[in-house]
């Protein structure tokens, strides 16, 4: 079940727009996420959280990636051996 949201609209000049943008991609979090995070949860990641969800983040794909290398490998392999057996016979 996902949370229930709500749409808030805020004036403020195109710097200070700037800033939050600035501000949310140095963290690696959406806009709204960084405001959650200054005004509900009142927490600002560490540099090292930062580095340890780009890491993970990294992790992750690179992990996707050497799935996929190795189920080509595997599939290459059956491959082979599904022609060596048909030599054969």
């Amino acid at each position: 079940m996902t949370a229930k949201t709500e749409r808030v609209t805020i004036l403020t000049t195109p710097d200070f727009k700037n800033y939050l943008g600035e501000q949310a991609k140095n963290l690696g979090v959406s806009v709204s996420e960084l405001i959650r995070m200054r005004c509900i949860e009142d927490t600002v990641p560490s540099s090292d959280e930062v580095l340890l969800k780009e890491l993970i983040t990294q992790s992750k794909k690179a992990i996707s990636k050497a799935n996929s290398s190795l189920d080509k490998g595997l599939n290459d392999i059956a491959e082979t051996l599904a022609y060596l057996k048909n030599q054969r016979a």
